[in-house]
């Protein structure tokens, strides 16, 4: 069985034009054309990812809101969100939300299945018996990359595909600076600074939220980012 992708988009020609696609590489793809049809699948069986439009026929934002209900029954579900909306704000909206992406309608459909093909292969790379370097200490952080898990002082941190790849490469080397381009081959994005920051964002709040004062992830102004212990 293949992998299953869930396409949630109210335009139907769309919907279908994508769907082709994705089958042409061999997914399943299951659509759904309302926020309420889609979380009731959900809820029954996740899929191995969701592509999710922001406004689904009468609910202005209702793939803001289906995201928040997914990130609520796992994790790890990478989620992509396919728009026509491309305020800056939109996209720092949903990747706050807990998405590993967010791209714009007018996007390449060969590019669309690279960005896919990026989040499957970073999935299959933690499914492997060696997956990463092994186990990873530094201080109070603990990663099991084969697991994808994190801790902090014993605690789980709940992170994304992306979020993940993101500490795991600025914690295997600390005090290095990686630049925004850096991590972004590290997570496989590609995608503006803007969004490398949010994403760094939401991993810091996630931290604060076990140790209020968390401050390992460092900015290195005009250079990017490293993990202080």
């Amino acid at each position: 069985m293949g992998r299953t992708i869930a396409i949630v988009e109210d335009e139907a020609l769309l919907r279908e034009n994508y769907a082709d696609a994705m089958r042409g590489q061999g997914y399943d793809v299951d659509c759904y054309a309302d926020r309420p049809l889609a979380l009731a699948a959900f809820r029954a069986r996740l899929p191995d990812l969701a592509i999710i439009d922001v406004g689904l026929g009468d609910e202005v934002e209702g793939g803001f809101e289906l995201c928040r209900e997914l990130r609520s029954l796992s994790d790890t579900v990478p989620i992509i969100f396919l728009s026509a909306r491309d305020s800056d704000l939109d996209a720092v909206s949903g990747l706050r939300l807990g998405a590993d992406d967010y791209l714009t309608k007018d996007i390449s459909t060969p590019h669309l299945l690279a960005r896919i093909t990026a989040l499957f292969r970073r999935l299959e790379a933690m499914s492997k018996p060696n997956a990463g370097d092994g186990a990873m200490h530094r201080g109070q952080l603990e990663i099991e990359p084969d697991r994808m898990i994190v801790r902090w002082d014993g605690h789980p941190i709940a992170l994304t595909v992306t979020e993940f790849w993101l500490i795991h490469d600025l914690a295997r080397f600390p005090g290095h600076v990686k630049s925004r381009e850096q991590l972004m081959r590290a997570a496989s994005i590609v995608v503006d600074d803007h969004t490398v920051t949010t994403h760094i964002k939401r991993i810091r709040r996630k931290f604060s939220h076990i140790e209020p004062g968390f401050r390992s992830i460092e900015t290195v102004y005009g250079a990017g980012y490293r993990w202080v212990e």
